[in-house]
């Protein structure tokens, strides 16, 4: 069996677990207030080019989502994002469980642009009955999206100068952001979302490790007390060196960005043989997600042989599939499945 279902299957990279295992074997006070995490704060900061942020490790992205969005966004107050984002579609009313709407606007291949902020929020405020409604707070978008597509860096600055002239908070989902540092066309890079960004989080998870996700915050006071709403959301972990260790190890001698270049490397030779083939793809995504339409046919022959998704519903004649490489995808396995195809 070949898997491409998600980035996530493996436990942690080789790097990662060895420094676990030996955080593992060393006493430590709980809750992430060890040297070994406040080292991996300074490296994540360092990186980001920040002197004055903060970095607080949660256990997941869905937590981190809501603990952010919670901690920026009041209860009368709601959220914009793309309709195919995250936290709308992926995330079992999370937000919505905090007390705040989710608005999904129209978003080509994932993007959300300013110009579409722009227009839902002067159409907004020229309803004279605004005020009896959900007041958007903050526009939440993913590097890369959901479709894994990049918004660049101008885009990113035109979001920003909208949320700016609106008075709402940009917030960046990066659950795959190691993905989108490492690829070709990218040029947006941690400094930037420090810059540009009210919080963005660097994630763990599906970039190697074998949980955890780094919440930035390059102005703290943003967010006071933002260690009681981590606990609050469930998203504190007491051994939290556990996450130290593994953060500490990703942002030593570029790990972080080794593995998302080994998954867009093995990415790009499949996307290269699907279009050598003649398979059309639904999506042009520029990370490690692969969105090709297969015909039913094909499907079902592959499916008893290798692991993936199914993205949506069944066509009657051609599907729409999702096909994923990560750090711990061998090439030997994506020849197989060229192979197959």
């Amino acid at each position: 069996m070949l898997y491409f279902y998600t980035d996530y299957m493996a436990g942690a990279h080789p790097e990662v677990a060895s420094a676990m295992a030996k955080a593992g074997l060393e006493p430590h006070v709980g809750y992430g207030l060890d040297p070994v995490t406040e080292n991996a704060r300074k490296l994540i900061l360092k990186a980001c080019g920040l002197e004055k942020g903060a970095v607080h490790f949660l256990v997941g992205g869905t937590q981190a989502n809501a603990t952010v969005i919670d901690a920026l966004v009041r209860h009368t107050e709601g959220v914009l994002c793309a309709a195919s984002g995250h936290i709308n579609v992926h995330e079992s009313g999370a937000i919505e469980a905090s007390g705040h709407k989710v608005i999904g606007l129209d978003a080509a291949e994932g993007r959300l642009s300013a110009a579409t902020v722009e227009r839902y929020l002067k159409d907004f405020y020229a309803d004279e009955t605004w005020e009896h409604m959900v007041i958007p707070r903050l526009v939440y978008i993913s590097q890369p999206t959901e479709l894994g597509t990049l918004y660049s860096r101008d885009e990113l600055k035109a979001l920003r100068e909208v949320c700016r002239c609106y008075g709402l908070y940009l917030y960046v989902d990066g659950a795959r952001l190691g993905y989108a540092l490492a690829a070709p066309d990218n040029d947006v890079t941690l400094y930037d979302l420090a810059a540009l960004c009210d919080a963005f989080y660097i994630g763990g998870t599906k970039v190697g490790a074998y949980f955890g996700e780094a919440v930035v915050l390059p102005e703290p006071a943003l967010c006071p007390h933002f260690f009681s709403l981590v606990k609050q959301h469930g998203a504190l972990l007491a051994k939290g060196f556990l996450l130290g260790a593994q953060f500490e190890a990703l942002f030593t001698d570029r790990l972080y960005l080794r593995i998302g270049e080994h998954a867009i490397a093995m990415a790009a030779r499949l996307r290269q043989a699907l279009e050598a083939r003649g398979y059309r793809l639904a999506v042009n995504s520029q990370t490690n997600q692969l969105f090709p339409v297969l015909p039913n046919a094909v499907l079902d022959r592959l499916t008893p042989l290798v692991g993936f998704e199914v993205w949506g519903v069944r066509g009657e004649s051609e599907t729409t599939v999702r096909f994923v490489t990560s750090w711990s995808t061998a090439e030997e396995d994506v020849e197989k499945l060229i192979a197959l195809l």
